[in-house]
């Protein structure tokens, strides 16, 4: 055997020596306790599914290592293909970001920026928190001249634009994500919950916001948090259970495993925008698919990626082995198993070719998605705990 066929050889035999693992449940208090359910025949359906399922056939017959085996990052394009919309594979959503160091950068420079990335084509452009500066003389109302800019240039390249800016309500001053839609208009408004407290509350009088922000637009549910919101996951779980896709997150700085820490939890596309400047793109299971840095060598970052908003994640609990091989196995065509992550338990489905959806096909072969399946099982296991609920 070959050195490159052995990687290959070691996963197969793990994957069919290895006993599959049923979990339950036995106290809701002092944790998880593993149990294996030694039913014969859910052996040989787990052995018969790793046989004739994509993961089986291609992933390890092929002769390809741990990478393979973990998924790569397929449901993300950099850049952005030039198929038209009757050739789009999945839900695929152009996203732009535009990193610069804020306060430093004339409107006039910011627009220009702007300007040029939207004639290349976007669904999204996202700037750098508070892109104007954090100062004395920076705050400025929704119809003010940032915002104003901004929204020519949404409505020219009818595109979705986020704009952080120090804003100004009355006597209140916030540090806020202003989303404009492709017509110009403000969509939705967040404002920071966690402002850093000395040099934005004290220094600067910033109050905190009141609220997460998810708003549906054309091509999905968007999100927001800024720069110290990441280290608070109550805002990334109620961004998840609002049903955010993709979460822009504007920040002076890069944050790194802290950012990735929430992409992890909650399954779904995280991407930064930054000062330093940088960006990082998170995948729905939490891996890293893109970290440029100044990618312009000019203290400017530009990051353009195309998202696969289609792509859907599932606990291996009761979708697997029986729905999700019945799903692999009739509609071989249209649907693909893209990762398959065993210390997780995760796995991820794409579509295949136009017209179909993986998350459609899925439902209706009664898999459930992980968050879905997450949150039913809190409200079950609380029922347990002899909750009641009106």
């Amino acid at each position: 055997m070959s050195t490159s066929e052995e990687p290959a050889a070691r996963l197969r035999r793990a994957a069919l020596d290895a006993p599959r693992q049923f979990w339950q449940t036995d106290s809701v208090l002092d944790g998880y306790i593993w149990q294996r359910e030694g039913n014969v025949n859910n052996e040989m359906k787990r052995r018969q599914f790793l046989k004739e399922s994509a993961i089986g056939v291609s992933a390890f017959t092929v002769g390809l290592g741990a990478d393979a085996r973990a998924g790569s990052a397929t449901g993300a394009a950099r850049g952005f293909p030039s198929e038209s919309s009757g050739e789009r594979v999945g839900r695929p959503v152009r996203v732009v970001s535009l990193g610069f160091h804020a306060g430093k950068r004339p409107l006039e420079w910011i627009a220009n920026q702007v300007d040029q990335e939207g004639a290349v084509g976007a669904d999204i452009i996202a700037i750098p928190e508070t892109c104007r500066g954090l100062n004395e003389t920076s705050a400025e109302s929704l119809d003010g001249p940032t915002v104003s800019a901004m929204s020519r240039l949404a409505k020219k390249h009818r595109t979705y634009i986020v704009c952080p800016i120090h804003r100004k309500d009355g006597s209140q001053r916030f540090n806020s994500a202003v989303l404009l839609d492709r017509e110009g208009r403000v969509a939705c408004v967040y404002d920071k919950l966690y402002p850093v407290w000395v040099e934005e509350c004290v220094d600067r009088s910033v109050r905190p916001g009141t609220g997460v922000c998810v708003h549906q637009a054309d091509f999905g549910r968007v999100g927001f948090a800024i720069c110290f919101d990441v280290n608070w996951s109550s805002i990334w779980e109620q961004l998840s259970n609002q049903g955010a896709e993709l979460v822009i997150w504007p920040s002076a700085y890069s944050a790194g495993r802290s950012l990735q820490a929430q992409a992890i939890s909650y399954n779904y596309y995280l991407v930064s925008v930054t000062w330093v400047p940088d960006c990082l793109v998170f995948d729905i299971d939490g891996q890293q698919l893109v970290h440029d840095t100044n990618d312009r060598g000019d203290d400017t970052n530009v990051t353009r990626i195309t998202l696969d908003f289609d792509r859907c994640i599932f606990h291996q609990d009761l979708n697997y082995p029986d729905k999700v091989g019945r799903l692999l196995k009739e509609r071989a065509e249209d649907v693909a198993q893209e990762k398959w992550m065993d210390m997780e338990g995760w796995f991820v489905l794409k579509a295949k070719r136009p017209g179909v959806s993986a998350r459609e096909l899925a439902r209706n072969y009664g898999l459930e998605e992980l968050r879905h399946y997450l949150n039913r099982s809190r409200c079950e296991i609380d029922k347990c705990r002899g909750w009641e609920f009106s």
